[in-house]
């Protein structure tokens, strides 16, 4: 076999392959001994029929698509080798030449991942937000604690904001009671926004016995986002009473005594989300400011694709998960469709963008993946993902998604390698010393964020003859 490379543009090569014809003997047996077991002829017993038989009563020409169809992917591997390519996707592959006992020529185009220099780093500097905890913060901190251990208790007055009421709710859409559209004992807080869009105005100031009628676009069932007359009846009212902030609470609502020591405890809470939200903050800069560094060229297929990508996941996935389709979360999030593809087509870029150039800083530092943070990271997006980690490891494992794992911590640690080259001062002007354990976490979750979707080479190709 002889191949050559031509080079079309920088993330896009022409292969030339052209296979003596005795290296297609594997492949013609291959073929004669397939056709044997899909075809019969009179005379001859299933499978043994003789090659000269199959040439005369279906063509040397069916014989020979079937080899080249079976052989092609070999020899384009090979010839993809040999160059030391690192191509994605699947190629264009034209025949180009068919001689039969002489010769076999073909062109293969194929997306390949840039060439990149990488440059000096080290330069990079960056400002994130200051780590202080406020006592307003940790009063916030205890009052939401607060509010979970809130109890109620049925009050005889109207209703008021806070208060938490039991009703029952009908629906109508041009003047027609849904059937999906009755709901009874239904028990909400004012002031929540957990219910429908009006009903907070439609139950304040009513008692219980009160009834009330307000407009409202349904966000649910048979009738989703059609405008509806809700008719609500309270029920009950109750007063939610929150305890006294006092020692007792601190030890109905923690392991501490005194409520000195959950106050404490809550700033030093306060104090590490701060610190690894400075830390992704940290990650999220040097790698917009790494990018800026580096012209990375990008393949125009594999931009489409990923933007293909992230617009099916976006409305088969997220959207379709909280009822809304593409148009409405338009319309909520206030962006013409224009606006969105550009958003959409920039954010692709930077995920494209961020893998090539990580992966490329992953084979500089020569990085590798231990189990053990393999173990690690995959815990993490078990925890996100809201499975276990046995069901998300076997999901990825059946999924043969272990490659992709593998790359968003090694994509994680070369940007943290970068990070920790970088100059990162708060917005006090004090270097920041970013802990290990945070910054590995933070950085992979940047890199998941920014790539979206995995970018994978593909298999070698199955092309028609």
């Amino acid at each position: 076999m002889k191949s050559a490379v031509e080079t079309l543009n920088p993330t896009r090569v022409r292969l030339t392959v052209e296979v003596p014809f005795e290296e297609l003997k594997d492949s013609l047996d291959a073929a004669y001994k397939k056709i044997n077991q899909q075809v019969t002829v009179k005379g001859f017993r299933k499978g043994k029929i003789p090659a000269r038989v199959i040439d005369q009563r279906f063509g040397r020409g069916a014989v020979l698509e079937e080899a080249v169809n079976d052989a092609l992917p070999k020899f384009y591997t090979n010839a993809v080798n040999e160059a030391e390519l690192n191509v994605l996707g699947q190629p264009e592959v034209d025949i180009t030449e068919l001689k039969d006992n002489e010769l076999l020529a073909f062109t293969a185009e194929v997306d390949i991942r840039p060439e990149l220099e990488i440059p000096d780093y080290s330069g990079i500097e960056v400002e994130v937000d200051a780590v202080e905890v406020s006592d307003e913060d940790v009063e916030k901190s205890v009052e939401q604690l607060r509010e979970r251990f809130a109890s109620t208790s049925p009050v005889e007055r109207a209703a008021q904001d806070g208060d938490v009421v039991t009703v029952d709710l009908e629906a109508k859409v041009d003047g027609e009671v849904l059937a999906d559209g009755i709901a009874n004992g239904v028990s909400y807080t004012i002031g929540s926004g957990e219910l429908l869009d009006g009903i907070d105005e439609a139950v304040k100031g009513l008692e219980a016995g009160g009834s009330a009628t307000f407009t409202s676009e349904l966000k649910g069932g048979s009738a989703q986002g059609k405008e509806a007359s809700v008719k609500v009846d309270v029920t009950e009212v109750k007063a939610r009473e929150l305890p006294e902030l006092d020692d007792d609470f601190a030890q109905l609502a923690s392991e501490f005594d005194t409520l000195d020591e959950l106050k404490a405890d809550s700033r030093k809470r306060l104090e590490r989300m701060k610190k690894f939200d400075q830390a992704t903050q940290a990650q999220e800069k040097v790698l917009e400011a790494l990018l800026g560094l580096i012209e990375v060229p990008i393949p125009e297929k594999l931009l489409e694709d990923e933007i293909r990508t992230r617009k099916h996941n976006l409305e088969h996935h997220q959207l379709g998960q909280m009822g809304l389709d593409l148009a409405k979360y338009l319309e909520i999030q206030g962006k013409t469709e224009e606006e969105f593809d550009a958003e959409t087509k920039e954010q692709a870029e930077k995920g494209i963008k961020t893998q090539f150039v990580l992966d490329e800083l992953v084979n500089k530092e020569k990085l590798n993946v231990s189990q053990e943070e393999l173990t690690e990271h995959l815990m993490r997006r078990a925890q996100s993902s809201g499975m276990s980690p046995d069901q998300f490891a076997q999901a990825v494992v059946e999924g043969g998604q272990v490659p992709m794992l593998v790359g968003e911590v090694a994509r994680g640690k070369a940007l943290a390698v970068v990070v920790e080259a970088a100059t990162v001062k708060d917005s006090n002007g004090e270097v920041v010393d970013l802990e290990d354990e945070e910054e590995a976490e933070a950085a992979e979750a940047v890199v998941a964020e920014a790539e979206g979707t995995e970018v994978k080479a593909e298999e070698a190709p199955k092309t028609e003859g």
